[in-house]
């Protein structure tokens, strides 16, 4: 008999990725086990596998029920969908013009299959984007802060590319915390981030149904 370990699988475009939503859903009531994952996570190491042979592919392997991919908007969500539709279209004759607001779930072929753009669907962005989102209320003046003092960095000569600035206010945000500087996993795992935050959950809610957990 195929494990769940295998015949769920999800695939990211990263290690960050990878490390962040075993916490995220274990912080959401989904049991995540250190040698017994619900769901076999793949960091591909690029968006490399946004293309119509490997998504046929992976469709067709022995044992798989169900199937995620989850990639970044970056600066161009509409462009980004377009380029999964098309690569999904020749496996996935019914897949919708548009990606709904909750994620993409569909069945085909017996299959479960899910997209979800990072951060929602809608909007430009990324995982950090997307994280961004679960910062407390009562932080807020300080995360407004942190925008602040990124764009005057970048002013002043600051390195990073106009495409991570989501990136830069989230690790210039987690260095003001307690403990400074930790790492986007830890930051949910301990907290600092807040997982069940109302606004995480449509992605959480978009996981959960996928996997049928």
């Amino acid at each position: 008999m195929t494990s769940s370990y295998r015949s769920k699988q999800l695939i990211v475009e990263g290690e960050q990725d990878k490390r962040v939503i075993p916490y995220l859903m274990e912080a959401n009531g989904i049991v995540w086990e250190k040698d017994k994952h619900p769901v076999d996570i793949e960091n591909y190491g690029s968006d490399g596998f946004i293309n119509a042979y490997r998504i046929s592919a992976r469709l067709k392997a022995a044992g798989l029920t169900h199937l995620g991919l989850m990639v970044d908007a970056d600066e161009d969500p509409d462009a980004r969908w377009r380029s999964i539709r098309n690569a999904c279209l020749p496996s996935i004759a019914d897949i919708p013009e548009q990606i709904p607001e909750t994620g993409l779930l569909l069945t085909t072929n017996g299959i479960k299959f899910g997209v979800w753009i990072m951060p929602d669907n809608l909007m430009r962005g990324m995982l950090e984007t997307f994280l961004a989102y679960m910062i407390r209320d009562y932080n807020e003046p300080l995360w407004q802060y942190a925008q602040e003092v990124v764009a005057e960095a970048k002013n002043r000569g600051a390195l990073f590319i106009d495409s991570h600035i989501d990136k830069a206010y989230i690790y210039t945000w987690l260095a003001w915390q307690k403990p400074p500087g930790r790492q986007l996993h830890n930051a949910i795992k301990e907290e600092i981030l807040n997982p069940r935050h109302p606004k995480a959950q449509t992605f959480v809610a978009w996981f959960k149904n996928l996997y049928d957990l």
